[in-house]
């Protein structure tokens, strides 16, 4: 599983609840975060670079946990490591706004990298093309989370400010399109107020990831002590005392590498 940093750990977080069981190997590459503006030819270098690194410690599956990297690279990195199944974060999101919506219009809080790409617009029209989509980049959230800052006035203003004319849309759904954004999901929802479903990816991510494991018959054992293995690029981040917030004792160490780019 990998992401441009800590956020992807809400995917962790929740697949671990899914199936606690299996061994996990988390990438964050905070060296070059956040990857939201960086242009998606780059990004879409970045994350084959990363699956390769995933994919030679042996691995069975992997997770896209950065909304970016699955809108850049998601299909591209499915052909080539087609001998494994390739899980994003952006369709298991899409699917179940589509299913949630009534008034058929959905709104979308992401990076401004993965709005630009029109990705979540793209996933919800092919399954129902009458939805209408309404996007908004929020770039200033994900900096908060980065830096620890998970509640606050000044969070609480930037999460109305960015989501005032999705409510002004008519929105019933919200998406949270930032594997980030999960880590204020109780602020987003006071902000939301009643009558708005808030969508997780993290937590349609994990239901997915059960699901294929199951199907693919490659589950492991129940009873198996499962692994828990962290990397990241950068010298200096929150990685450690933002994941240590929301995976507790599963963070014993997080080892330091480098992407040869």
């Amino acid at each position: 599983m990998f992401d441009s940093g800590v956020g992807g750990l809400t995917v962790l977080r929740e697949t671990i609840k899914a199936v606690p069981d299996e061994s996990t190997i988390y990438f964050g590459d905070t060296e070059r975060f956040p990857y939201g503006p960086r242009d998606l030819g780059e990004v879409k270098r970045l994350a084959f670079k990363i699956t390769r690194f995933l994919y030679d410690k042996d691995i069975k599956l992997i997770v896209i946990a950065c909304n970016t990297a699955a809108a850049a690279a998601l299909k591209d990195i499915k052909k080539k490591y087609n001998d494994i199944p390739v899980i994003g974060v952006i369709e298991p999101g899409a699917r179940t706004a589509v299913y949630n919506t009534k008034n058929k219009r959905v709104g979308v809080i992401a990076t401004k990298g993965t709005i630009e790409s029109k990705a979540y617009d793209k996933e919800i029209a092919g399954i129902d093309p009458d939805i209408k989509t309404f996007s908004v980049p929020a770039p200033l959230l994900v900096d908060f989370v980065e830096k620890g800052i998970l509640e606050g006035r000044d969070l609480n203003k930037a999460i109305c400010g960015y989501l005032k004319s999705l409510f002004e849309a008519d929105i019933d759904v919200l998406i949270m399109g930032c594997t980030h954004f999960p880590l204020i999901e109780k602020q987003i929802l006071a902000c939301s107020g009643d009558g708005i479903r808030v969508i997780s990816s993290a937590v349609e991510t994990a239901k997915d990831v059960k699901k294929v494991l199951s199907e693919k018959g490659i589950s492991a054992g129940r009873g198996n002590k499962p692994d828990r293995i962290f990397y990241e690029t950068g010298i200096v981040s929150n990685f450690f005392k933002v994941g240590k917030m929301f995976l507790g004792s599963e963070i014993k160490e997080v080892i330091r590498t480098r992407l040869d780019i």
